[in-house]
């Protein structure tokens, strides 16, 4: 027995200190998950906390300190930027208790969750997922992942952007809605989470649009710290074509 056609490869991310890969399986996000973000969002309040995904391979691997680019994104003309802390898992894990949460942490990274904030207002507006807006091609740039044994368990750290050089967000992760036990505990009763799954955390205040040419530098200090360039937009058949 074969495969009709080659599988697709595994995506893996590089791991701080070590020539070992740290392999993807599913990536979770959570959703206005800081007090300033949800207001200039429109929201306020501590609501229950809500999820979506990406595809594994919307993953682009960045090591630490390194640069890389991508296309703009097509059927968008307002592609926004977003810095979060991801939580690589390491354990298996349903329904796991906050208190617990941290068996299943293997380590920390610093990631982008790009959105084509145009067509999620549009899904919004008519009660439609928001795949083609989270989900597509390099809309998750994601760094080395640093092992929890080096850092320790993360309840406070400085999470940051640039923008063309120009600071935008700053925050730090101890002003979360939800803390990382407790984005564990209620994502864990959704789903049996298993080594390889990446959480990002969500963002703080001061997301905004980004254009071909520019550039990005975001980190999560203490764990690591990438650089995005924006290149023209992806050149695609007319519809029809």
């Amino acid at each position: 027995m074969s495969y009709v056609f080659a599988a697709p490869g595994q995506v893996v991310l590089p791991v701080a200190g070590s020539t070992d890969l740290f392999p993807v399986r599913r990536v979770y996000c959570v959703g206005r998950n800081y007090a300033d973000h949800a207001r200039e969002m429109g929201h306020s309040g501590r609501e229950a906390p809500f999820f979506f995904g990406k595809p594994a391979d919307a993953v682009l691997p960045i090591a630490d300190g390194a640069a890389a680019s991508i296309d703009y994104p097509g059927r968008t003309s307002d592609l926004h930027y977003e810095a979060e802390l991801v939580v690589a898992i390491g354990a298996r894990g349903a329904a796991v208790p906050a208190a617990q949460a941290a068996r299943l942490i293997w380590g920390y990274a610093v990631g982008l969750d790009l959105t084509r904030r145009d067509l999620q207002a549009q899904a919004k507006q008519q009660g439609r997922p928001w795949d083609v807006a989270k989900g597509f091609d390099h809309s998750a740039p994601v760094s080395t992942v640093k092992p929890v044994q080096a850092t320790g368990l993360l309840e406070q750290a400085h999470l940051w952007l640039d923008h063309n050089g120009q600071r935008r967000q700053d925050g730090n992760i101890r002003d979360m809605i939800w803390n990382v036990g407790e984005i564990i505990e209620h994502l864990s009763g959704y789903f049996a989470l298993a080594p390889g799954d990446l959480i990002f955390t969500g963002t703080p205040a001061g997301v905004g649009a980004v254009g071909p040419g520019d550039t990005l530098r975001a980190g999560v200090d203490g764990v690591a710290r990438i650089t995005l360039t924006i290149g023209a937009a992806a050149e695609r058949p007319a519809d029809g074509a």
